[in-house]
């Protein structure tokens, strides 16, 4: 036997081995060396192709791409056997076939939640045992934040940094505008943030910023307070979320060595849901691949819903030409939904002009139609959703199976009323996160100055509250001071009978200072737990909550609910640490909840992707909503709206669309949804409704003789 023909039955091998893997699947598992690009249609099996590839490099190398010496007689009729049906354990077929194992170390999974990386996680640890430990599955900030935490002091920062999150980082903004007097109701905060953000997505400094404002007076006034943002990051030793990304970038780029360092530790990098990359992503996944060039992306430029927070979707779109040599794996088998919807779904997506061709298909058969409601006002919609849940959970169904999806969060309301009335429990994601309640964050903010002096963002909230009779002016002094002198705030309390402006109000400023020394000396010593006990007894916070009365009582129940995650992450931690918690705690997002309350789920479509539900409604599909009027100004923008209906179609087993006469429905309009993947409800309906038919169904054709503009 020749080393090819081996190589053959190597991925016979294989293919018995992976055999739950359909020949796409199969074909991206065993893919390993080089740039390769998988593009997975939602449902098509993404998450098990992905552990398979990772469990493939570990036990078998790049076996089915590499000729190998052929083995004895003996051991071929062995080998053949188990082609054929027979048994061989793991490490014998691994003996025979595998080629340059590769080290778990060597491997980097990137995901865009926790959730998705513990998930990865644990299918791996039940694949691959012990070895799955050493994977280095996680978010690109979590991965960004370790290794920024070895090399940040390269470009200035200290490695205690804190993490500013999006309110931190409001409190600062405004600082910083009513510092350079500029007026909140012309410059609104937060919308100064978004572009600053967006600034970040695109690599642009502050200093470039400026000059790409001209004359533009709106650019001109967010290039000062961009740079004056940074600047009070900097001096609090503090980063946001974007600054994870682009500060890694930097440091790739200005220390060679750092680079090299981790090119060498992640010779093979794995992005998932890479369609939702920006461009500092994009530059920093190329930078770590830039020399074994050993990168598998996984995708679907059809999901790319997140424009709005600079997503690019041309990072997938252009992957192949971004990469040379590229191979691309199309996954178009879905194994969710029902053949109806899958056509409804590839029946929006196919007017866009900016995507890699691909259709999906299902083994699971037609499935019910998708249902299009039509209905006189918006009560009538709510209505029908409560009792088509209460109909079907009588026959058996769950509350969980149920999801109401809408444009907009002004939308619900009619829902809810609906719900409320008829009993029927529900939750509205989107709501206020755990970590963003008032207790949370002020509980939070004493760690976070104990970790690090230099915070003044979480200073500035603790310093009196409780209230300990320390006022803004006296506050804002010992900030003034302490940036003057280059010192942190508790430096310049302690001292704070040296500084004549706060001579008068030494008693509480000596207090703090001295508690702070003693719950600092006592984080060195103590354990986590005792250390969180320490500070709600010695601030005199969990006092304060408990004479509050039952409000007080709710909060304290929070801040319980805390001190249990920090129990918990004790347990799970092999070394656990103030700083590790804090960064824990602050990476985690509304998606890496995990919800197990039975109720009926309510949420904006972009909040809905990568879920599953049984039964999904979809309302307010209806010209000026969904679309959105702002979706008319450009072809980019109707293909986005496009991509997020298509999103809304991928997860349900039945779906349906409803709309009331607030405009003209579009559900069929402008997706051009083939009216056979339609049945229609409640007939009659205001005239106003228009139903553009698929202009290549012939069964549209013969059920609408015009194609334009047909009342229903």
């Amino acid at each position: 036997m020749t080393e090819h023909e081996f190589l053959t039955m190597k991925k016979a091998a294989l293919r018995r081995c992976f055999r739950r893997m359909n020949p796409q699947q199969f074909e991206a598992v065993i893919t390993v060396g080089g740039p390769v690009l998988v593009l997975a249609g939602a449902g098509s099996g993404k998450t098990t192709v992905i552990v398979n590839r990772i469990a493939n490099m570990v036990l078998f190398g790049d076996t089915a791409e590499t000729p190998t010496p052929v083995p004895t007689a003996q051991e071929l009729a062995r080998l053949q056997n188990y082609i054929d049906g027979g048994e061989l354990s793991m490490g014998e077929l691994q003996d025979m076939i595998a080629s340059r194992p590769i080290q778990p170390w060597q491997i980097l999974a990137i995901t865009f939640t926790n959730k998705a990386a513990g998930e990865l996680k644990a299918r791996l640890a039940d694949t691959l045992g012990d070895a799955a430990m050493d994977i280095h599955a996680s978010t690109f900030h979590s991965a960004c934040v370790r290794i920024l935490r070895t090399c940040i002091d390269r470009i200035g920062y200290e490695k205690s940094f804190t993490i500013y999150d999006s309110d931190d980082s409001l409190r600062v903004m405004k600082q910083c505008m009513k510092e350079l007097d500029v007026s909140e109701k012309k410059f609104p905060p937060k919308s100064m943030l978004a572009s600053i953000s967006h600034a970040k997505d695109r690599m642009i400094s502050p200093a470039e910023f400026a000059l790409d404002a001209g004359n533009d007076y709106w650019k001109m006034v967010t290039a000062k307070l961009y740079k004056a943002y940074q600047s009070r990051l900097q001096d609090a030793q503090a980063v946001d979320f974007d600054d994870l990304i682009c500060l890694t970038v930097r440091v790739f780029e200005e220390c060679p060595d750092v680079l090299e360092k981790y090119r060498r530790k992640f010779r093979y990098l794995m992005v998932d849901e890479y369609q939702d990359t920006n461009y500092a992503q994009y530059r920093l996944v190329s930078l770590l691949a830039g020399e074994h060039h050993n990168l598998c992306v996984v995708g679907d430029d059809d999901q790319s819903i997140y424009r709005f927070r600079g997503a690019t979707i041309e990072n997938i779109l252009q992957f192949e030409e971004q990469f040379p040599g590229c191979r691309t794996i199309r996954l178009e088998e879905n194994y969710r939904s029902t053949q109806h919807i899958l056509d409804a779904a590839n029946a929006v997506i196919r007017n866009n002009k900016s995507r890699k061709e691909k259709k999906l298909w299902t083994a699971a058969g037609e499935g019910d139609k998708v249902t299009l409601l039509k209905v006189s006002q918006e009560k009538d919609e709510g209505q029908f959703i409560a009792d088509t849940v209460e109909e079907r959970v009588k026959n058996g169904a769950s509350y969980t199976d149920f999801a109401v999806l809408y444009r907009m969060n002004a939308l619900s309301n009619s829902i809810e009323r609906a719900l409320m009335r008829n009993k029927i429990p529900y939750r509205v994601y989107g709501g206020v996160r755990f970590q963003d309640r008032k207790e949370i964050k002020d509980v939070t903010s004493y760690l976070c100055v104990l970790q690090n002096p230099n915070d003044t963002v979480r200073f500035e909230r603790i310093v009196n509250t409780p209230k300990r009779g320390i006022g803004d002016s006296t506050i804002a002094t010992i900030l003034n001071i302490a940036r003057d002198l280059h010192m942190t705030p508790l430096e310049v309390m302690k001292n704070c009978q040296d500084f004549p402006a706060l001579s008068r109000r030494t008693a509480p400023l000596l207090s703090f200072a001295r508690m702070m020394e003693e719950l600092s000396e006592l984080a060195e010593t103590a354990t986590l737990e005792a250390l969180f006990d320490a500070v709600l007894e010695k601030s005199g916070y969990k006092l304060m909550l408990i004479g509050l009365g039952d409000e007080g009582e709710m909060r304290l129940e929070n801040v319980e609910e805390l001190r249990s995650n920090i129990v918990e992450y004790m347990k799970e931690s092999a070394e656990p640490t103030l700083e590790g918690f804090l960064e824990e705690n602050a990476l985690y997002t509304d998606a890496d909840r995990a919800d197990t309350e039975e109720c009926v789920s309510l949420m904006t479509m972009h909040s809905a992707k990568g879920l599953e539900f049984d039964t999904v409604f979809a309302i307010g599909m209806e010209q000026g909503i969904f679309p959105s009027q702002r979706s008319f100004e450009s072809q980019e923008d109707m293909e986005e709206e496009r991509r997020l209906a298509y999103v809304t179609s991928q997860e349900p087993s039945a779906i349906s669309i409803s709309c009331s006469v607030r405009t003209v429905c579009c559900s069929a309009a402008t997706s051009r949804i083939p009216c056979h993947a339609l049945s229609e409800r409640s007939p009659k309906c205001s005239s106003r409704w228009r139903i553009i038919p698929c202009a290549a169904c012939v069964k549209c054709l013969r059920k609408f003789p015009q194609r334009r503009g047909l009342p229903i």
